[in-house]
């Protein structure tokens, strides 16, 4: 059985990794100077979310030790589809379902906010993702993850409503993120 608790938050960088503070940085200047986001919680999980993708192994993890790693959408909605149907007040199944959806959520954000171009390509090389329509998953997949409201999902049930529902504001202020790590790699 796979070990979904992979996806969950224990597998966050260390708050003390010093890309924290660089995309803590960025993502403060880019939400809250630029934009003009107010919410912390927002600003907060995405450099988190910056620290944590800048391991592959983060990024395309399965949670399965010796198993092939997920790199596409369609991969993880079949992941998704092998979760058997479960009891509605079963932890350990609803734990499962919000992880994979979450991820889907993060890697969504994570490619349409940085790699934007990567996502062009898929489109025209016969990708399974091909048809993926990347915003509006994620912006699903953070609505789906929000609804989980019962026990120790509860406090974050806002922060992911707020994710899915300003998703595309998400990914113009990871956009101005980019550009700014890519001025300063000019700069040294």
């Amino acid at each position: 059985m796979m070990n979904y608790d992979a996806f969950s938050e224990s597998t966050r960088s260390p708050e003390a990794h010093p890309l924290r503070d660089l995309f803590g940085e960025l993502v403060t200047d880019a939400f809250h100077r630029t934009i003009g986001l107010p919410q912390q919680s927002v600003s907060v999980y995405l450099t988190d979310l910056l620290t944590e993708f800048a391991y592959m192994d983060n990024l395309y993890q399965t949670g399965e030790v010796g198993r092939d790693q997920l790199q596409e959408v369609v991969q993880m909605q079949n992941k998704l589809r092998e979760i058997p149907e479960h009891d509605p007040l079963s932890h350990e199944m609803q734990a499962q379902e919000r992880a994979l959806h979450k991820h889907i959520g993060d890697f969504t954000l994570f490619w349409a906010g940085i790699y934007p171009e990567a996502l062009r390509k898929l489109r025209t090389q016969g990708h399974a993702d091909q048809l993926i329509d990347y915003v509006r998953q994620g912006k699903q997949s953070y609505y789906i993850v929000s609804t989980f409201q019962r026990g120790r999902f509860a406090e974050d049930a806002g922060l992911f409503q707020s994710l899915s529902e300003q998703f595309e504001l998400c990914l113009f202020g990871l956009s101005l993120v980019r550009r700014e790590w890519e001025k300063m790699a000019f700069r040294v």
